[in-house]
Protein backbone atom coordinates (compact mmCIF):
# COMPACT_ATOMS: atom_id res chain seq x y z
CA UNK A 1 0.00 0.00 0.00
CA UNK A 2 1.24 3.56 -0.62
CA UNK A 3 1.85 5.97 2.19
CA UNK A 4 -1.24 8.47 2.21
CA UNK A 5 -0.13 12.32 2.61
CA UNK A 6 -2.60 14.73 3.46
CA UNK A 7 -1.15 18.17 2.34
CA UNK A 8 -2.66 21.68 2.26
CA UNK A 9 -2.14 23.72 -0.31
CA UNK A 10 -2.78 27.52 -1.96
CA UNK A 11 -4.02 28.38 -5.34
CA UNK A 12 -0.73 29.80 -5.46
CA UNK A 13 0.73 28.67 -8.91
CA UNK A 14 4.70 29.14 -8.75
CA UNK A 15 4.27 26.12 -5.96
CA UNK A 16 5.08 22.90 -6.97
CA UNK A 17 1.89 21.28 -5.92
CA UNK A 18 0.40 22.05 -8.86
CA UNK A 19 3.26 20.19 -10.44
CA UNK A 20 3.16 17.32 -8.48
CA UNK A 21 -0.81 17.23 -8.87
CA UNK A 22 -0.18 17.30 -12.47
CA UNK A 23 2.46 14.64 -12.56
CA UNK A 24 3.17 10.68 -11.65
CA UNK A 25 6.36 11.77 -9.56
CA UNK A 26 4.75 11.13 -6.04
CA UNK A 27 3.24 7.95 -6.83
CA UNK A 28 6.28 6.77 -8.50
CA UNK A 29 7.62 7.60 -4.79
CA UNK A 30 4.79 5.41 -3.91
CA UNK A 31 2.98 7.70 -2.24
CA UNK A 32 -0.70 8.72 -2.19
CA UNK A 33 -1.66 12.27 -1.98
CA UNK A 34 -4.74 13.94 -0.68
CA UNK A 35 -4.81 17.80 -1.71
CA UNK A 36 -6.73 20.19 -0.16
CA UNK A 37 -7.41 23.54 -0.79
CA UNK A 38 -7.11 27.00 1.54
CA UNK A 39 -7.66 30.31 1.16
CA UNK A 40 -4.41 31.51 2.76
CA UNK A 41 -1.26 30.08 5.06
CA UNK A 42 -3.24 30.43 8.43
CA UNK A 43 -5.96 28.48 7.30
CA UNK A 44 -3.60 25.48 6.38
CA UNK A 45 -1.94 26.30 9.95
CA UNK A 46 -5.23 25.69 11.59
CA UNK A 47 -5.54 22.59 9.47
CA UNK A 48 -2.48 21.23 11.01
CA UNK A 49 -4.09 22.35 14.88
CA UNK A 50 -6.60 20.34 14.45
CA UNK A 51 -4.98 17.27 12.45
CA UNK A 52 -6.51 17.85 9.34
CA UNK A 53 -3.17 17.96 7.21
CA UNK A 54 0.27 15.82 7.47
CA UNK A 55 2.28 18.93 5.36
CA UNK A 56 1.39 21.98 4.05
CA UNK A 57 2.74 24.99 0.96
CA UNK A 58 2.74 28.10 3.76
CA UNK A 59 4.75 31.07 4.14
CA UNK A 60 6.90 31.55 6.89
CA UNK A 61 5.26 33.75 9.24
CA UNK A 62 1.88 31.91 9.47
CA UNK A 63 4.19 29.15 11.06
CA UNK A 64 5.71 30.65 13.47
CA UNK A 65 2.73 32.07 14.58
CA UNK A 66 1.05 28.83 14.95
CA UNK A 67 4.55 26.97 16.77
CA UNK A 68 3.67 30.19 19.05
CA UNK A 69 0.80 29.38 19.98
CA UNK A 70 1.88 25.91 20.34
CA UNK A 71 1.12 23.84 17.08
CA UNK A 72 3.47 21.10 16.27
CA UNK A 73 5.09 21.78 13.16
CA UNK A 74 8.30 22.66 11.63
CA UNK A 75 9.66 23.86 8.22
CA UNK A 76 11.57 20.78 6.46
CA UNK A 77 12.15 22.56 3.43
CA UNK A 78 12.37 25.67 1.27
CA UNK A 79 10.09 26.29 -1.98
CA UNK A 80 10.36 29.86 -3.22
CA UNK A 81 12.09 33.23 -1.61
CA UNK A 82 10.33 37.13 -2.30
CA UNK A 83 6.82 36.26 -3.23
CA UNK A 84 4.93 39.43 -2.60
CA UNK A 85 4.74 42.43 -4.82
CA UNK A 86 2.73 45.18 -4.38
CA UNK A 87 0.62 46.72 -7.12
CA UNK A 88 -1.20 49.90 -7.88
CA UNK A 89 -3.71 51.85 -10.39
CA UNK A 90 -1.17 53.65 -12.58
CA UNK A 91 -2.08 57.32 -10.92
CA UNK A 92 -0.06 56.39 -7.94
CA UNK A 93 3.87 56.73 -8.72
CA UNK A 94 6.09 53.56 -8.01
CA UNK A 95 9.03 53.06 -5.17
CA UNK A 96 11.48 53.97 -8.00
CA UNK A 97 9.60 57.14 -8.90
CA UNK A 98 9.46 58.03 -5.54
CA UNK A 99 12.80 57.24 -4.63
CA UNK A 100 11.78 56.80 -0.89
CA UNK A 101 9.30 54.45 1.03
CA UNK A 102 8.51 57.21 3.09
CA UNK A 103 7.32 59.64 -0.15
CA UNK A 104 6.10 56.01 -1.52
CA UNK A 105 3.57 55.25 1.49
CA UNK A 106 2.60 58.78 1.25
CA UNK A 107 0.46 58.63 -1.27
CA UNK A 108 -2.13 56.00 0.26
CA UNK A 109 -2.47 58.12 3.58
CA UNK A 110 -6.96 57.58 4.17
CA UNK A 111 -6.97 54.57 1.46
CA UNK A 112 -6.80 51.10 1.95
CA UNK A 113 -4.95 48.37 0.66
CA UNK A 114 -6.09 45.04 0.15
CA UNK A 115 -4.12 42.07 1.73
CA UNK A 116 -4.47 38.13 1.87
CA UNK A 117 -5.75 36.69 5.10
CA UNK A 118 -4.52 38.53 8.23
CA UNK A 119 -1.31 36.94 9.66
CA UNK A 120 -0.37 36.03 6.24
CA UNK A 121 3.52 36.96 4.68
CA UNK A 122 2.02 39.81 3.20
CA UNK A 123 -0.05 40.70 5.57
CA UNK A 124 3.02 41.20 7.91
CA UNK A 125 5.03 42.85 5.77
CA UNK A 126 2.89 45.23 4.38
CA UNK A 127 1.88 46.12 7.86
CA UNK A 128 5.59 46.43 8.57
CA UNK A 129 6.04 49.06 5.85
CA UNK A 130 2.94 51.29 6.67
CA UNK A 131 5.16 50.73 10.45
CA UNK A 132 8.78 51.80 9.22
CA UNK A 133 7.22 54.68 7.09
CA UNK A 134 5.25 55.94 10.19
CA UNK A 135 1.84 56.04 8.77
CA UNK A 136 0.44 53.60 11.50
CA UNK A 137 -3.38 54.52 11.69
CA UNK A 138 -3.24 56.53 8.49
CA UNK A 139 -3.73 53.63 6.10
CA UNK A 140 -5.49 50.57 6.44
CA UNK A 141 -5.11 47.34 5.26
CA UNK A 142 -8.12 45.07 4.75
CA UNK A 143 -7.81 41.41 4.55
CA UNK A 144 -9.42 38.86 2.19
CA UNK A 145 -10.09 35.53 3.28
CA UNK A 146 -9.44 34.59 -0.22
CA UNK A 147 -6.59 36.43 -2.08
CA UNK A 148 -8.29 35.53 -5.67
CA UNK A 149 -11.02 38.59 -4.72
CA UNK A 150 -8.43 40.66 -5.08
CA UNK A 151 -7.96 41.18 -8.99
CA UNK A 152 -11.98 41.24 -9.25
CA UNK A 153 -12.09 43.98 -6.75
CA UNK A 154 -9.50 46.04 -9.28
CA UNK A 155 -11.05 45.19 -12.14
CA UNK A 156 -14.57 46.70 -10.51
CA UNK A 157 -12.39 49.99 -9.27
CA UNK A 158 -13.74 49.10 -5.74
CA UNK A 159 -9.48 48.63 -5.08
CA UNK A 160 -6.75 50.81 -6.18
CA UNK A 161 -3.98 49.05 -4.49
CA UNK A 162 -3.04 45.68 -2.82
CA UNK A 163 -0.02 43.34 -1.89
CA UNK A 164 -0.22 39.70 -2.43
CA UNK A 165 1.94 37.07 -4.75
CA UNK A 166 2.89 37.53 -8.41
CA UNK A 167 -0.14 35.08 -9.57
CA UNK A 168 -2.05 38.55 -7.88
CA UNK A 169 -0.11 40.73 -9.68
CA UNK A 170 -0.64 39.04 -13.22
CA UNK A 171 -4.36 38.23 -13.13
CA UNK A 172 -4.62 42.00 -11.65
CA UNK A 173 -3.01 43.23 -14.94
CA UNK A 174 -4.93 41.31 -16.89
CA UNK A 175 -8.55 41.77 -15.38
CA UNK A 176 -8.12 45.16 -15.45
CA UNK A 177 -6.74 45.47 -19.14
CA UNK A 178 -6.00 49.16 -20.69
CA UNK A 179 -8.24 50.29 -17.51
CA UNK A 180 -6.83 51.19 -14.49
CA UNK A 181 -3.73 50.37 -15.74
CA UNK A 182 -2.72 47.94 -12.57
CA UNK A 183 1.26 47.77 -12.58
CA UNK A 184 3.92 46.49 -10.15
CA UNK A 185 4.99 49.30 -7.79
CA UNK A 186 7.08 47.75 -5.62
CA UNK A 187 8.67 44.41 -7.30
CA UNK A 188 9.02 41.70 -5.01
CA UNK A 189 13.30 42.29 -4.30
CA UNK A 190 12.43 45.86 -2.77
CA UNK A 191 9.66 44.85 -0.10
CA UNK A 192 11.50 42.47 1.87
CA UNK A 193 14.99 40.54 0.09
CA UNK A 194 14.57 37.01 0.44
CA UNK A 195 11.18 36.88 2.25
CA UNK A 196 10.22 32.81 2.88
CA UNK A 197 7.30 33.12 0.68
CA UNK A 198 6.56 29.33 1.10
CA UNK A 199 8.09 26.27 2.69
CA UNK A 200 7.47 22.68 3.02
CA UNK A 201 5.54 22.26 6.55
CA UNK A 202 5.45 19.17 8.41
CA UNK A 203 4.12 18.33 10.90
CA UNK A 204 6.08 16.84 14.37
CA UNK A 205 4.15 13.63 14.15
CA UNK A 206 4.85 12.96 10.67
CA UNK A 207 8.58 14.04 11.02
CA UNK A 208 8.74 11.49 13.88
CA UNK A 209 7.14 8.37 12.60
CA UNK A 210 7.29 8.84 9.08
CA UNK A 211 10.70 10.86 8.46
CA UNK A 212 11.22 8.37 5.05
CA UNK A 213 7.98 10.02 3.70
CA UNK A 214 9.24 13.62 4.61
CA UNK A 215 12.57 12.75 2.71
CA UNK A 216 10.54 11.21 0.00
CA UNK A 217 8.09 13.79 -0.60
CA UNK A 218 11.51 16.42 -0.58
CA UNK A 219 12.79 14.99 -3.39
CA UNK A 220 9.98 15.14 -5.32
CA UNK A 221 9.65 18.63 -4.46
CA UNK A 222 13.08 19.72 -5.43
CA UNK A 223 12.99 17.91 -8.66
CA UNK A 224 9.56 20.01 -8.92
CA UNK A 225 12.02 23.29 -7.94
CA UNK A 226 14.45 22.53 -10.52
CA UNK A 227 12.21 22.12 -13.32
CA UNK A 228 10.39 25.38 -13.18
CA UNK A 229 13.82 27.02 -13.15
CA UNK A 230 15.17 24.74 -15.90
CA UNK A 231 12.17 24.12 -18.37
CA UNK A 232 9.66 27.13 -16.92
CA UNK A 233 7.40 26.82 -20.39
CA UNK A 234 7.17 22.85 -19.53
CA UNK A 235 6.49 23.84 -15.97
CA UNK A 236 3.39 26.36 -17.23
CA UNK A 237 2.15 24.22 -19.53
CA UNK A 238 1.20 21.09 -16.70
CA UNK A 239 0.32 23.99 -14.37
CA UNK A 240 -2.33 25.31 -16.96
CA UNK A 241 -3.32 22.30 -17.98
CA UNK A 242 -4.07 21.14 -14.10
CA UNK A 243 -5.77 24.11 -13.23
CA UNK A 244 -7.63 24.87 -16.54
CA UNK A 245 -9.07 28.28 -15.90
CA UNK A 246 -5.88 29.87 -17.00
CA UNK A 247 -3.53 29.98 -20.12
CA UNK A 248 -0.15 28.89 -19.75
CA UNK A 249 1.56 32.25 -21.13
CA UNK A 250 -0.23 33.36 -17.99
CA UNK A 251 1.71 30.97 -15.70
CA UNK A 252 4.89 31.33 -17.42
CA UNK A 253 4.69 35.19 -16.70
CA UNK A 254 4.25 34.37 -13.24
CA UNK A 255 6.85 32.37 -13.21
CA UNK A 256 8.77 35.59 -13.96
CA UNK A 257 8.14 38.08 -11.97
CA UNK A 258 9.94 36.30 -8.82
CA UNK A 259 12.15 33.22 -10.67
CA UNK A 260 13.91 32.15 -7.18
CA UNK A 261 12.69 28.79 -6.89
CA UNK A 262 14.67 26.38 -4.74
CA UNK A 263 13.88 23.58 -1.84
CA UNK A 264 16.92 24.58 -0.20
CA UNK A 265 16.93 25.96 3.62
CA UNK A 266 20.03 28.73 2.59
CA UNK A 267 21.43 30.69 4.60
CA UNK A 268 19.52 33.90 3.07
CA UNK A 269 16.06 32.00 3.22
CA UNK A 270 16.47 31.46 6.93
CA UNK A 271 18.55 34.51 7.84
CA UNK A 272 15.14 36.60 6.38
CA UNK A 273 12.67 33.92 8.42
CA UNK A 274 14.75 34.92 11.52
CA UNK A 275 13.88 38.78 10.73
CA UNK A 276 10.25 38.55 10.74
CA UNK A 277 10.69 37.65 15.05
CA UNK A 278 11.23 40.66 16.47
CA UNK A 279 8.38 42.73 13.85
CA UNK A 280 5.95 39.84 14.67
CA UNK A 281 6.42 40.21 18.12
CA UNK A 282 6.42 43.80 18.15
CA UNK A 283 3.25 43.67 15.93
CA UNK A 284 1.78 41.35 18.42
CA UNK A 285 1.62 38.01 16.31
CA UNK A 286 3.50 35.79 19.03
CA UNK A 287 4.37 36.38 22.29
CA UNK A 288 7.94 34.89 22.56
CA UNK A 289 11.09 35.35 20.61
CA UNK A 290 11.78 32.50 18.86
CA UNK A 291 15.33 30.84 17.72
CA UNK A 292 15.99 28.59 14.59
CA UNK A 293 15.59 25.55 15.74
CA UNK A 294 11.85 26.26 17.07
CA UNK A 295 11.15 26.74 13.22
CA UNK A 296 13.48 24.55 11.06
CA UNK A 297 14.42 20.81 10.91
CA UNK A 298 17.31 20.77 8.86
CA UNK A 299 17.87 16.97 8.70
CA UNK A 300 16.39 16.15 5.52
CA UNK A 301 17.49 19.12 3.23
CA UNK A 302 21.23 18.39 4.83
CA UNK A 303 21.00 14.89 3.64
CA UNK A 304 19.41 16.11 -0.05
CA UNK A 305 22.40 17.95 -0.63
Amino acid sequence: MPDSLNIGHLSTMYHTSFILMGTDWLEKTDIKANWSLFGGGPAIVRAFEKGEVDMGYVGLPPVMIGIDRGVPIKCVAGGHVEGTVMIASSRFRSLEECQSPQLFFQQFKGLTIACPPGGSIHDVIIRNCIKNAGLDGEITVQNYEWADMIPEGMADGNIEVAVGTPSLAVAAKRFCGAGIGVRIVIPPDKLWPNNPSYGIIASNDLIENSPDVVSRFIEVHDRACSFMRKEPQKAAQIVADKVGVVDSDFVYEVYGVSPKYSAALFDGYIGSTMKFVPVLHELGFISRVLVEEDIFDMRFMDKLV
